[in-house]
């Protein structure tokens, strides 16, 4: 299926690797025009070269600097001659017991993974609604549907934003100007955090790491991790021309792993 989006311009946070990369290299499969951001200049610029190596018709700009930060945003903003497209992605916070979190740590989880797509959907949402198209895609969690007890700093966050976008993607003069905004719940997805995760959990428990794996692979339903690509997939169907009569959702992609109706 054509997804009518060839032509335009997507922002793509935190795209140099993972899911973030899953959605740009769909959304430039689609003939989109991308740029993508990341902290790390090495990585984001193997990412680009990538990008524009599988496709040759597309133009692909990579912003090294931290999205959280209004130099970030600002740099990011600038390379995009329009944005008819904004995915909003950040790393999670790191998980703990809440007793240990104080004011910073609270203040750096709200800035990453709710204000910066806040003030990146403020930049963006009016000059949308004027040109009539727009889409934005929020990566959050699975998380703000079954919250992880480790993770609060993320659940606290990430649920905030979930709760703004609930309110503004209900407003008329974006929804009935063809500007939607929804969110995007990953659950387990073999990536680089997970790896990690993964890693961390069998350091702590003396247990193999494939055993570990294994365990978790086994909690869900598709017996299998998810993969950036499929992710990507998603997103840029949540972008395309046909989905304008989508907005304000929570999309949960977790394989069948949340266990409620609703």
């Amino acid at each position: 299926m054509d997804l009518g989006l060839k032509g335009r311009w997507a922002l793509v946070c935190a795209a140099s690797k993972g899911l973030g990369r899953g959605c740009a290299e769909a959304l430039a499969g689609e003939g989109v025009n991308v740029v993508i951001t990341a902290r790390g200049s090495e990585a984001l610029e193997a990412t680009a070269a990538a990008i524009r190596a599988a496709n040759p018709g597309v133009e692909v700009r990579a912003v090294a600097g931290d999205i959280a930060s209004a130099e970030g945003r600002t740099a990011a903003l600038a390379a995009c001659p329009q944005i008819d497209i904004l995915i909003n992605n950040a790393g999670g916070p790191p998980p703990g017991d809440f007793r240990a979190w104080g004011r910073e740590e609270w203040l750096a989880a709200l800035d990453a993974n709710m204000l910066t797509p806040i003030e990146l959907i403020k930049a963006t949402v009016d000059a949308m609604a004027a040109r009539g198209f727009g889409r934005i895609v929020n990566i959050t969690s699975g998380a703000v549907k079954a919250p992880i007890d480790v993770l609060g700093l993320s659940n606290g966050a990430r649920t905030g934003l979930t709760g703004f976008v609930a309110g503004i993607a209900r407003q008329p003069q974006l929804a009935g100007r063809n500007v939607t905004i929804n969110n995007l719940l990953p659950g387990a997805f073999d990536t680089e955090r997970l790896q990690k995760t993964l890693a961390a959990g069998a350091a702590k428990s003396g247990t193999p790491l494939e055993t570990v794996a294994d365990k978790r692979r086994a909690g869900i339903p598709a017996q299998r991790f998810g993969t950036a690509a499929e992710f990507g997939a998603i997103c840029a169907l949540l972008c395309s021309a046909q989905a304008g009569y989508l907005t304000g959702q929570n999309i949960l992609l977790d394989g069948g792993a949340y266990p409620g109706t609703f």
